[in-house]
């Protein structure tokens, strides 16, 4: 009755007050008399004026904008998944993707494509919101330069960056005196272009070389902590050494230039003696997510803004004072990495690629279009080698480091990526360089940044000291084999006592490693090893409490389920145990909504699509991030659903299909190791119809009597499935409950869902 009611007054409402609407317009009307309101032309009919109502639509400027971002994104994400796929850093993609959509392909190919899409008059806006990604990622890469360990480690390391940063600069000059009446712009000195090209030649990728590091497992190594600290210094000293080459460039001479680097000075010495303490100040006072208020973040973010625009308006550009605010934010790790959350996504993926794309829009592969220009072209990739690989390398051996890390900090000093790119583009806005130049630079810079992976896989080969995740301990034992993989620690805990429950009776044949993968993007580089430790303490104290001996592997990650699948194949593990949390039973009743974000581009989903895999997993009760880990894994799979039911004393199983025999070897382990009870239910008579799982069900019952029933009433309640702790199902049966839709399964204890 009361539907009806609320039905009826709904109707009433909106009908009232449409008539309402109608009569007030009609009336209107009259009152266009004598106006001399212009009616449609006679010959235009509706249907035209809605195409070019869309049309304009189309080509608004804010709709051109749009359209960009989405193309960008697509075609950044893309490629950057195809380059992680074949072992190059993802930033590798994201410039060719700038490349492709610039002149050099789709303008070349398809110029009435490209000249619809960046027309020239739009590409103002795309330049200014790409700046705006710039000061955004400068000020988190300022964020990553933790200056205390600077001071701990920097002896070794600044012999080595300063040699990395002279040999390549000199050189770099060297080579301006050759090609500078050839491809300097005219009306540029040739002070400016040789000092561009030699910082051009010195600029080392901070952010690059520091991932590709945790990728390769190196970073706890002296090793790791001596090339990461050589980047840092080499940041700090690179872009002091462009804001004074701006400063020159801008002024004319160096003479002239001294005022202002005088008062960058000024600048500097007033950002680190009284704006840096009070920011310590906020920080010690709002160190939680919970009492940071959006007060707080916007004293931060007016620190960000007005660094930016103090040294912009001095004359050093922009980008040094995003980055000179990052440095000095508040050292506590936790802020640091509550903070880079709120600006590092719409940075990282919304903004920064459209930089990528700008800076391929002025790239003209096209104008390197005879032998001499790839001649030229060859020569400054050379030099830039030869510049930072040898300098780097022979000033690591002059400390007495080893041939071998000597040739790794070479080879990773080498990474040039997204730096080399803010440098070539304001050397391109301030006219120092041609876009001949400009295009060959690019070039050098995809050259240097992808050659890094092959070069250091061929220095461990020579070496013969490969590196790997995988510990040979845990490869080359001839045991059962558990690994689990945890989140959250509280997740991790639990999956512990449960591979625990599987195997304690049995320890000496058995290994468990605790797995945690972290997104590489969320952790301030030089804490890796704090935030380590923090996400292992629980579990290290629960396999204490156990008495189960654990192996623990921590890796930072750009595709989390996929690391994890990978991990576990090449160790050859006989069982994955992941935990998905109460959350399978929110939102509807099969649960898909999982806590879990996804992905905005899945190129594995679409591969999967394609090669007929996702069909395994349609209409399947797991998530995205599930799903792929089960199709990728070439072991068993265990997916756990805690719900705190605390011990496992009661187990029910049920058998659902005629493929659950495989679970008999997981009710053998927990009865012999936890000595739990298991009660076996038959809702589909697959127990009665197959005699090899009834056969080993009586197996058990002889070996371990009073531990194992079977359950043959297919009518299960909630005060029967109230008794138990823990389920145990595989993964067909667990679509066959969910899709039943039973009464009781939102009352199931604790799940463990297997995949054989």
């Amino acid at each position: 009755m009361k539907k009806i009611r609320n039905l009826l007054f709904y109707i009433g409402t909106i009908g009232v007050f449409s008539m309402l609407m109608y009569w007030i317009v009609l009336k209107g009307k009259l009152l266009e008399l004598g106006r001399d309101i212009q009616a449609p032309e006679g010959g235009t009919s509706q249907w035209a004026e809605f195409v070019s109502s869309f049309v304009h639509n189309l080509q608004h400027p804010l709709s051109i904008l749009l359209a960009q971002i989405v193309t960008i994104i697509l075609t950044a994400r893309i490629l950057g998944w195809v380059c992680k796929k074949i072992g190059q850093p993802t930033v590798i993609g994201e410039i060719i993707a700038g490349i492709v959509l610039g002149p050099s392909l789709i303008g070349l190919y398809f110029p009435e494509f490209s000249a619809a899409l960046f027309p020239v008059q739009s590409l103002g806006n795309l330049q200014f919101l790409s700046q705006i990604g710039l000061i955004l990622f400068m000020f988190m890469v300022g964020m990553e330069l933790d200056l205390n360990t600077l001071k701990n480690k920097a002896h070794e390391a600044v012999v080595i960056s300063h040699a990395s940063i002279i040999l390549p600069f000199a050189l770099g000059i060297g080579l301006a005196y050759f090609i500078y009446q050839t491809f300097a712009p005219m009306g540029v000195q040739f002070l400016s272009f040789g000092l561009f090209l030699g910082i051009a030649m010195s600029i080392t990728a901070f952010p690059v070389l520091a991932r590709i590091v945790h990728e390769r497992e190196i970073h706890k190594t002296r090793l790791g902590a001596i090339v990461i600290t050589c980047a840092a210094v080499d940041d700090i000293t690179a872009w002091s050494l462009l804001a004074a080459v701006i400063a020159i460039v801008k002024a004319g001479s160096f003479v002239s230039s001294l005022y202002t680097i005088a008062i960058a000075v000024g600048y500097v010495f007033f950002m680190i003696k009284a704006v840096r303490p009070f920011l310590k100040r906020v920080g010690e006072l709002y160190p939680t997510r919970e009492n940071m208020s959006k007060q707080v973040v916007a004293i931060f973010f007016l620190t960000l803004i007005l660094s930016s625009y103090a040294t912009e308006v001095i004359g050093i550009h922009a980008l040094f004072g995003a980055f000179m605010a990052g440095t000095i934010m508040p050292e506590n790790t936790r802020f640091r990495n509550m903070f880079t959350e709120k600006v590092e996504d719409v940075a990282l993926v919304l903004l920064l690629p459209l930089f990528f794309v700008f800076t391929g829009l002025r790239t003209e592969i096209g104008l390197i279009n005879d032998p001499y220009l790839w001649k030229i072209t060859g020569l400054i990739i050379l030099v830039a080698i030869t510049g930072k690989f040898l300098g780097s390398a022979l000033a690591a051996r002059f400390v007495r480091q080893s041939w071998h890390d000597s040739l790794t900090i070479g080879a990773l000093m080498n990474t040039r990526g997204l730096m080399e790119l803010v440098v070539l583009n304001i050397g391109y806005d301030l006219g120092i360089l041609s876009p001949e130049i400009f295009s060959m630079m690019v070039i050098m810079a995809l050259v240097t940044t992808f050659m890094t992976g092959p070069a250091l896989d061929l220095i461990e080969r020579i070496f013969r000291k490969k590196t790997s995740i995988i510990h040979d301990r845990i490869s080359q034992v001839s045991k059962f084999k558990i690994i689990v993989s945890f989140g959250n620690p509280e997740m991790g805990r639990s999956l512990l006592r449960l591979a625990n429950g599987l195997v304690k009776k049995q320890i000496e044949n058995t290994s468990v490693t605790a797995l945690h993968l972290c997104p590489n993007n969320v952790l301030h580089h030089y804490n890796m090893d704090d935030y380590e430790n923090e996400s292992f303490a629980p579990i290290i104290r629960e396999s204490e409490l156990l008495s189960q001996k654990i192996t623990t592997l921590f890796k930072a990650s750009d595709d989390i389920d996929d690391d994890i699948t990978e991990i576990t194949n090449k160790g050859d593990f006989d069982l994955l145990l992941i935990g998905i949390g109460k959350s399978i039973f929110e939102g509807s009743l099969l649960g898909r909504i999982l806590g879990y974000t996804t992905r905005m581009v899945n190129p594995d989903r679409l591969i999967q699509k394609v090669s007929g895999k996702e069909k395994m997993f349609e209409n399947s009760p797991f998530d995205d991030r599930t799903q792929n880990i089960l199709s990728s894994s070439k072991v068993p799979v265990g997916i756990f659903v805690d719900k705190n039911t605390g011990n496992f004393d009661q187990v029910i199983v049920p058998f659902y299909t005629e493929n659950d025999g495989f679970l008999i070897e997981y009710i053998q382990r927990l009865i012999k190791n936890s000595e739990v009870q298991v009660t076996a239910t038959d809702p589909a008579g697959t127990i009665r119809n197959r005699i090899e799982i009834k056969e080993a069900i009586r197996a058990i019952e002889q070996e371990a009597p009073n531990h194992i029933t079977i359950h043959s009433d297919k009518n299960i309640d909630e005060e029967f499935i109230g008794q138990f702790q823990l389920m145990v199902i595989s993964t067909e049966g667990w679509k066959k409950l969910v899709d039943s839709r039973s009464a009781w399964l939102n009352q199931v204890p604790s799940i463990l869902i297997l995949r054989a």
